[in-house]
């Protein structure tokens, strides 16, 4: 039954029979086969069929809660044999929102030190994504923020603070400046992170919340793309310290502390709840403990 499962959480995942299908390597007769046994074994229709996919029926929905958590589990119980037969090993897959890929990067690099057995596959996605992601299966763990949207059940660590700089070049008329208010930034040629990207959903309540009508003139998903502008002399960007400081070093570029009464928002790991957690996933939980530690 597991292999039909993954089916149905294909289907449920892309919406999509032929996409599905692709995504798991098999034909879609095999995969209409697939959900139709699976069917006939549960008793219920757990498919809207038409000419296309339709949707989940409600049994559907209900059947797609236990069906991750099955197809968890049996990924849980081969990492826990892997684990006993030869340790730590296998392939790790972290979803990080683009301001954090640093901690990512640094994550994975001692970990890998200490595990050389352990592989990683890191991605820049948005925080919404990751939930998702993390929901279907698709990534074992993210970076993200832990107090700024619904998480729904999952284990987390704390990493950072995160704080806010503004970037621009080193002959703005701003690069003088020991710090800046949220306020000197009103009017002033802005390019910011898109505005699926939460870092910029917080940005701009900072802004709406001091009364500043701030608009970015460009905006993009890409940390380099905000820094490629800002090296042309007249733009202005907003980034949390970390990057801003990993993506400024050795460039033409000032750092300008950014004062006023904005909360500070935690990013950390975040995993599917599971009690307990493959021996993999629990031991990249404590590594983030023990990195934000020394960090402090």
């Amino acid at each position: 039954m597991l292999d039909k499962l993954e089916m149905f959480i294909a289907v449920a995942k892309e919406g999509h029979f032929g996409r599905a299908a692709q995504s798991l390597g098999i034909t879609q007769p095999t995969l209409s086969t697939g959900l139709k046994q699976l069917e006939d074994q549960l008793g219920v229709q757990l498919v809207f069929r038409g000419s296309r996919y339709g949707g989940l029926t409600p049994e559907g929905q209900t059947a797609l809660v236990w069906a991750r958590k099955i197809a968890g589990d049996a990924r849980q119980l081969k990492e826990e044999m892997r684990f006993k037969r030869h340790g730590l090993s296998g392939r790790l897959r972290i979803a990080a929102i683009p301001t954090a890929l640093t901690w990512a990067a640094e994550l994975a690099a001692i970990f890998t030190d200490k595990h050389p057995n352990v592989r990683f596959t890191i991605l820049s996605r948005t925080s919404v994504e990751i939930l998702s992601m993390l929901d279907n299966l698709d990534v074992d763990a993210g970076i993200s923020y832990l107090d700024n949207e619904p998480m729904g059940r999952v284990s987390t660590e704390p990493l950072y603070e995160e704080r806010y700089l503004v970037v621009c070049s080193a002959s703005s008329p701003f690069a003088a400046k020991k710090s800046l208010r949220w306020q000197d930034l009103d009017g002033q040629k802005l390019c910011l992170l898109t505005p699926d990207m939460q870092n910029r959903r917080i940005i701009n309540r900072n802004f709406e919340s001091l009364g500043v009508t701030a608009e970015a003139t460009i905006e993009s998903n890409s940390t380099v793309v905000l820094l490629a502008t800002i090296a042309r002399g007249d733009w202005l960007t907003v980034l949390p310290e970390d990057i801003a400081r990993f993506l400024a070093e050795g460039k033409a570029l000032k750092l300008i502390p950014l004062s006023g009464q904005t909360p500070e928002h935690t990013v950390g790991l975040v995993a599917p709840y599971r009690e307990p957690h493959t021996p993999v996933l629990e031991e990249l939980l404590r590594e983030a403990r023990r990195l934000s530690a020394a960090k402090r």
